[in-house]
């Protein structure tokens, strides 16, 4: 898994619930990129995680990882080989997101944008591809997306070029018997909303709440098991029928 950098993070919430379900995990994150953001560095995040995961009985690893950095992917899949053993599930959760629009977006954050939501997406893609040795059918990629676009250009676009790669990949690898699938979960609540979008995204879903981490988990627990191998190639709304 990539981008588990907090205990509240949708990352953080899917590798709890697969290791539950009986998955070893190793996950990626970058205190860098939280830093620079306005919720911060969370300190002891990444232990944190690691006793959720043990807790389960999972053995587990946690590797800090720049995806700006284009050897990063490569890097990443040799500690999680040496650590764990062959991968056999990616589940791609990090994210560059830095609000900006059409007008005021710089060529340097769309360029970071692009580098950590696409490119590092297609790399890691393209490395479980090439390493890639488990049984036929068994193979898992799960890649978390948003239809975000308007007021947070660079982000929506490069989760769109996301999109069309992990939809790609249920083709491309067909010879492999890996499936791929992307999911879009909504407005979730992991402590970066206002007050006041928190009760207009409240308003606008028919379940009459938000998003929570266990919600994209469990969606993701269900595709990477074997009773989800017959759902491949798609982009799955799971937003509590938010309009």
């Amino acid at each position: 898994m990539t981008g588990v950098g907090r205990t509240v993070g949708i990352g953080a919430g899917i590798a709890e619930r697969l290791a539950a379900s009986g998955w070893d995990v190793a996950h990626s994150y970058w205190t860098p990129y939280d830093d620079r953001m306005p919720w911060g560095v969370e300190e002891g995040a990444a232990a944190a995680v690691g006793a959720a995961l043990g807790a389960h009985g999972a053995r587990h690893l946690a590797v800090p990882a720049d995806l700006a950095d284009p050897e990063a992917p490569a890097r990443l899949f040799d500690r999680v080989e040496a650590g764990l053993g062959p991968v056999t599930a990616l589940v791609l959760s990090h994210a560059e997101s830095v609000d900006s629009g059409l007008l005021d977006t710089t060529v340097e954050s769309f360029d970071r944008h692009f580098a950590v939501n696409a490119r590092a997406s297609w790399l890691l893609i393209r490395e479980f591809g090439l390493r890639f040795t488990g049984p036929f059918g068994t193979g898992r990629i799960v890649a978390l997306t948003s239809d975000h676009t308007a007021g947070n250009l660079p982000y929506g676009a490069s989760k769109g070029a996301l999109d069309r790669i992990t939809r790609a990949a249920a083709r491309e690898l067909a010879h492999l018997g890996v499936t791929a699938n992307v999911i879009d979960p909504g407005p979730t609540d992991t402590g970066w909303m206002s007050g006041e979008l928190r009760e207009e995204m409240t308003r606008q879903t028919p379940l009459a709440r938000l998003g929570t981490p266990r919600d994209a988990a469990h969606l993701v627990d269900f595709l990477c098991s074997p009773q989800g191998q017959w759902v491949n190639g798609q982009l799955l709304q799971s937003s509590g029928g938010l309009k």
